[in-house]
């Protein structure tokens, strides 16, 4: 499988040293919601986060701090443009039912809602070149999934030689995993990466959780996999 090079830009890490990223390059078909995800979800996951979620300030869940504080050092007001795990904590909080995407967008739901990491997974064949997180450029923008425009400007973001097309808020359309081959039994070549701001060991932890979930509820086949800071 050929994997592009991935790097953190330094000006990036000299302005918020403990960013690091966790990469996965897999494999696998995409394919409609499984059920064992789901049930997975509602009986080992769902139940322990609504009672964390009414006993623990948003501030305080898993990662959610570090996120925010990130945020301000780049340049973002962080109650203004959310994390997508902090964003995914917000609709369990209020009662709403999450999201059922795909196979592969679900299981990294499944991952941000257990470490309280951002997650983005990216259709490779949608890519070119080699990828680096870096500060978002002014004027910098790209249509989101479920926005029209998202305002890039100081915001740490994955770019390749097209630019820009991930973020831990919202990711482009432009890499987006979709159902949208006739044949969906074919496997597609993904890479799942997890947005850290806490240092290397809990992206770590959390690369070995998604690991495991990406095998087991998206059918993966993991070709590779590291931590970068």
């Amino acid at each position: 499988m050929l994997m592009p090079a991935i790097s953190i830009d330094p000006e990036l890490r000299s302005i918020w040293p403990d960013t690091a990223l966790g990469c996965v390059f897999w494999s696998a078909p995409v394919q409609a919601e499984d059920p064992r995800l789901w049930q997975f979800f509602n009986q080992n996951v769902l139940p322990g986060l609504r009672q964390r979620l009414e006993n623990t300030e948003l501030a305080d869940m898993p990662q959610i701090g570090p996120s925010r504080q990130a945020f301000k050092a780049f340049g973002r007001d962080p109650g203004r443009v959310r994390i997508s795990s902090e964003a995914l904590y917000r609709r369990v909080r209020q009662g709403k039912d999450l999201y059922r995407i795909n196979s592969a967008v679900d299981a990294n739901n499944l991952v941000s809602l257990e470490t309280g990491f951002s997650l983005g997974t990216y259709d490779l064949a949608r890519l070119s070149g080699n990828i680096v997180l870096r500060a978002g450029r002014k004027g910098e923008a790209y249509a989101g999934i479920g926005k029209d425009e998202l305002d890039l400007c100081r915001m740490p973001l994955l770019a390749d030689d097209q630019g820009a097309f991930g973020c831990p808020c919202s990711d482009s359309r432009r890499a987006m995993i979709a159902e949208d081959g006739p044949d969906t039994s074919s496997p597609r070549r993904l890479l799942t990466v997890i947005y850290g701001f806490s240092g290397t060991g809990y992206v770590s932890d959390a690369l070995n959780i998604a690991q495991k979930h990406l095998e087991v509820f998206a059918g993966a086949q993991i070709f590779a996999s590291s931590v970068l800071c």
